[in-house]
């Protein structure tokens, strides 16, 4: 297949197999590898991007499914100057992260979260970001991080 979508603020082109799935096309043929392969079955959310502006898990999706969509990863949030995103500054404030492996996903959810809901309690928080597994901070720091992005991005 021929798809056409922008990742990223830029227009990509692909030939892929008709079953590619978005996460393999994003880090394989485009070599963004911040998108992470946790489980191959939508279960932890490492492979979590924005589509249109929604956190989707890309391990669950077909990239024929984004054509003509507009992709973020990771890789896509900060400046080209290398200014972090709001969200990455507050998870590299509040130590949201250890190992960083969920840490991308992370990030994406917690953006979508912010953005659908910029006064979201830390019940809310905890909620919305349960389809995202970490198994190294304890979430504590995660949600302290979400709180703080939240807020910045707010300013």
């Amino acid at each position: 297949m021929h798809l056409k979508f922008t990742v990223n603020n830029k227009a990509v082109e692909m030939d892929v197999p008709a079953n590619t799935l978005l996460v393999q096309a994003l880090r394989e043929t485009l070599h963004l590898t911040g998108t992470h392969v946790g489980c191959d079955t939508a279960q932890c959310g490492a492979c979590t991007v924005m589509v249109d502006g929604k956190s989707l898990k890309s391990c669950n999706v077909l990239a024929a499914q984004v054509e003509g969509a507009h992709v973020t990863t990771i890789e896509g949030l900060a400046s080209e100057d290398g200014t972090l995103h709001p969200m990455q500054a507050a998870f590299k404030e509040c130590h949201g992260l250890q190992c960083g492996f969920c840490t991308p996903g992370m990030v994406m959810s917690a953006l979508d979260l912010c953005t659908r809901h910029p006064n979201a309690t830390e019940t809310e928080i905890r909620e919305q970001l349960e389809g995202n597994l970490c198994r190294c901070t304890g979430y504590q720091n995660i949600v302290k991080a979400v709180q703080m992005g939240a807020q910045s991005m707010a300013k």
